[in-house]
């Protein structure tokens, strides 16, 4: 375990104080990426790095509130990820379990399962539902939790959400087709009516969004960390920000 250098906690405190608060974005996702490698780089299982990470994501949230974020999603589980081995899948899936019931239990946050639920055993989406629904009346930092979630499947479940309302109101195709704008995708995503996130953190070193709220973050600013998820500290949280209120943001104009 590294120790901190004494200096180390005045640095973060300036850090902080040197954020403009209007400069904060409102909503922030988050791709929790390399608890596997992290895992491995101690010769330890892949279960403890994704336990690990799991608890990493308390402190995450906690930072958030400090600053004042209003949306946070946590990408926990991709559509990927779920060709992995099912040993591995199965356990992955009990991790994330326990961490969102754990999530709910604070009663800090309010929370939403989003994903492509029914590729998931309808054991672990029971538990995802209940703990949503215990945080219902929760009022404080929105936090999706992406579970079997991939940024086309979510844009394909838009589009088929818009043609059964249209078929169901007696709408033609060609009158749909006549009237369809992106308007009318954004209100079929599983983030309908949340501001787009205006900042993207990766971590583990990857450059790409891997399919990440692909619509939604068409003007979104990225910034990679190098260090794995369940390393990640509260001054590259800061760090990260800090890059995102230095940028120019001109949302394609």
């Amino acid at each position: 375990m590294r120790l901190p250098h004494p200096l180390y906690g005045l640095y973060e405190r300036r850090l902080a104080a040197s954020l403009p608060r209007e400069a904060v974005p409102r909503h922030i996702g988050v791709i929790l990426d390399g608890n596997r490698r992290w895992a491995r780089s101690l010769g330890a299982t892949a279960s403890t790095g994704h336990r690990r990470g799991a608890d990493k994501i308390h402190e995450l949230l906690g930072w958030s509130e400090e600053v004042g974020v209003e949306v946070v999603t946590l990408w926990m589980l991709s559509t990927d990820n779920l060709s992995r081995t099912p040993q591995e899948v199965a356990e992955l899936l009990g991790i994330i379990q326990d961490a969102v019931g754990d999530l709910a239990a604070t009663g800090r946050w309010h929370l939403q399962v989003m994903g492509a639920l029914e590729l998931l055993p309808q054991s672990a989406v029971d538990v995802l539902l209940v703990a949503q629904d215990r945080t219902a009346g929760v009022v404080g930092l929105h936090v999706n939790v992406a579970v079997g979630y991939g940024g086309r499947r979510e844009i394909a479940d838009a589009v088929r959400s818009i043609l059964r309302e249209h078929a169901g109101s007696g709408t033609s195709l060609e009158e749909l087709a006549e009237s369809f704008d992106v308007e009318h995708i954004a209100e079929h995503l599983y983030t309908k009516g949340q501001p787009d996130p205006e900042l993207v953190i990766r971590t583990s070193g990857e450059q790409r969004l891997g399919g990440f709220l692909l619509w939604q973050s068409a003007h979104s600013e990225f910034y990679f960390c190098e260090a794995y998820w369940p390393d990640f500290r509260r001054v590259d949280f800061l760090r990260a920000l800090r890059a995102y209120a230095a940028r120019e943001r001109r949302l394609g104009r």
